[in-house]
């Protein structure tokens, strides 16, 4: 069997895992194929292996599960009926009352569409049905709710966002901040949306944001810089 003594290996995708035994059954679960002589990852995730044999990789990404309260960033995916469809990456895809926006009544609806962005709130996350989302507060107020127009969205993990939402932030933020003009959305679905003051500092924003998760607070510092000298 495998080592357990090195603690849970980290693999990325097309990375050679081990080779494939001689003898004995190879089962691959998922996130695994075999290929040549070797089994290979096809996405990151942790090796796990079981007694019998069994090999699979388990993924970073737990899937998100919305509760009342959460602030989610969300892509517009239909209209049906008064309603938005909106998916936030959760078991079901949301519903965002078109009312459910600053100054929005039956005469004057938001003009979104499909494949635009909002940042909203649940307000309502029963366990076997969607979820409803709204983009005012509890006062009718936007509050930076709301289309987010532009920028581009990344996921990261739901402990990452978490991070990112915590005080003081994740060091990337801070070294990004000293050095571009960005603003940033934070999704607690593990939804990031970026907008850069140009379409590179936008890139490398998002690319720092992505890179950095298991990086130390020196080791995110030092990709900032990297990235940062290349734009300039």
């Amino acid at each position: 069997g495998m080592s357990t003594a090195t603690g849970p290996r980290v693999v990325v995708p097309g990375e050679a895992v081990q080779a494939i035994p001689d003898s004995g059954q190879l089962r691959l679960g998922p996130g695994l194929i075999s290929q040549d002589e070797h089994i290979v990852a096809v996405r990151s995730g942790v090796l796990r292996q079981n007694k019998s044999g069994q090999t699979w990789l388990e993924g970073r990404q737990k899937r998100y599960i919305p509760a009342e309260g959460d602030i989610v960033v969300g892509t517009i995916t239909d209209r049906m009926g008064e309603n938005f469809m909106v998916d936030i990456g959760g078991p079901f895809t949301a519903l965002l009352p078109m009312l459910s926006f600053e100054g929005a009544t039956r005469r004057n609806r938001p003009n979104l569409k499909a494949g635009d962005v909002v940042c909203a709130r649940v307000v309502g996350a029963p366990r076997d049905m969607e979820p409803q989302l709204s983009c005012v507060d509890a006062l009718g107020r936007g509050a930076g709710y709301g289309h987010l127009k532009e920028g581009v969205v990344v996921t990261v993990s739901t402990a990452m966002a978490r991070a990112m939402l915590g005080s003081p932030p994740p060091a990337v933020l801070t070294a990004l901040g000293a050095s571009l003009q960005f603003e940033v959305a934070v999704g607690m679905n593990g939804r990031v949306w970026v907008c850069g003051a140009s379409t590179n500092a936008t890139i490398l924003v998002a690319n720092a944001i992505t890179s950095s998760e298991f990086l130390t607070p020196t080791q995110q510092n030092t990709l900032v810089s990297r990235l940062v000298a290349q734009v300039q």
